[in-house]
């Protein structure tokens, strides 16, 4: 069903007879300033989500920079407990060695 121009004045003369001739200008206003904060909210929103990407792209790469580090700090102290551990075994065989 198609609205036609006749339509259109029946909704207007209902809009006029609830609303009254002075407060139509108003709520035009109003509605109009809505559709223009919603269109300003939905351009924030899409700016907002390229920010809020580039910042969980930071946090990933730091959180890869902090798990690097740890790996890197676990494997050198592994490696000590390694050698610590063989020192330790060459000079309990090098005692056993010195008491037969």
């Amino acid at each position: 069903m198609e609205f036609a121009p006749w339509h259109w004045l029946v909704v207007l003369g209902i809009a006029v007879l609830l609303f009254g001739g002075k407060k139509l200008p108003e709520l035009g206003k109003g509605v109009g300033e809505g559709l223009r904060g919603f269109k300003e909210g939905m351009k924030g929103i899409n700016s907002n989500d390229d920010a809020a990407e580039e910042a969980r792209k930071k946090d990933a790469e730091a959180k890869a920079a902090v798990e690097a580090r740890a790996y890197q700090e676990a494997k050198a102290a592994a490696e000590a407990r390694v050698a610590a551990e063989q020192k330790a075994a060459a000079e309990q065989k090098a005692t056993e060695v010195a008491r037969s």
